[in-house]
């Protein structure tokens, strides 16, 4: 006689949950957005996405046309949350300069802590399929924002306002570089995302401090820390 919780197990797995086309839809995003991090586009397949979904290949095809479909709709949606972060900060009001580069900061750092794999890919993957763009895409849309931001403290410490779209990309390279490498190495080298933030800050802000007004090559070098035996 057969075992009537062995014939019940069987039936239970070939038992599938119906999804709702939107259900379906978000499940095959999530899948996919783990194996473009982990593989990039190319390195995925249809046949990985479907198998890793337990769909057939042809509700992918549905669903977003392809491969490349699929991953255009990742990368927009994380390119989205990003700059969305990203914006909330540096309009927070009624705060100074040094915070508005603290909050920026911080809201690139959460975005990677809360999505890795979203940092992943749009950090290191193809824009060619993105209607949105890509990291470097979000990087500028940054740097025009603070722009302004840069003007105003120049013009306050008598530096030309118009050098400040230049320092804005030199400001913003600065945070997304330091948010690359913490991702890749927070495992080994565990750092706080606070205690990373506000060391980018010291250098950030504490660097901007000590602006030349016409600064030129060929100087001395300037020794940052005093030889205790002089």
């Amino acid at each position: 006689m057969a075992n009537p919780s062995a014939a019940a197990a069987g039936r239970a797995r070939r038992v599938r949950v119906r999804m709702t086309r939107a259900e379906r839809r978000e499940q095959l995003i999530d899948v996919a957005r783990g194996l473009f991090a982990e593989r990039g586009l190319d390195g995925t397949s249809v046949e990985e996405i479907a198998a890793h979904a337990e769909v057939s290949k042809p509700v992918v095809y549905e669903h977003f046309g392809g491969k490349e479909g699929l991953y255009a709709v990742v990368v927009d949606r994380e390119v989205r949350t990003l700059q969305t972060a990203i914006r909330a900060a540096l309009t927070t009001p009624r705060v100074g300069a040094r915070r508005l580069i603290e909050l920026g900061t911080l809201a690139l750092l959460d975005y990677i802590d809360a999505y890795p794999d979203g940092f992943a890919i749009i950090s290191r993957g193809s824009s060619a399929t993105s209607q949105e763009g890509s990291f470097a895409t979000i990087l500028s849309d940054v740097a025009s924002q603070a722009e302004d931001l840069l003007a105003a403290e120049f013009a306050n410490r008598s530096f030309d306002p118009a050098l400040a779209p230049m320092y804005a990309q030199m400001l913003v390279g600065l945070v997304g570089l330091v948010g690359q490498w913490w991702l890749d190495t927070r495992e080994t080298t565990p750092l706080d995302k606070q205690v990373v933030a506000a060391h980018v800050v010291n250098l950030a802000w504490n660097g901007m401090r000590h602006l030349e007004v016409a600064p030129r090559l060929g100087r001395p070098r300037v020794t940052l820390v005093s030889d205790p035996d002089e």
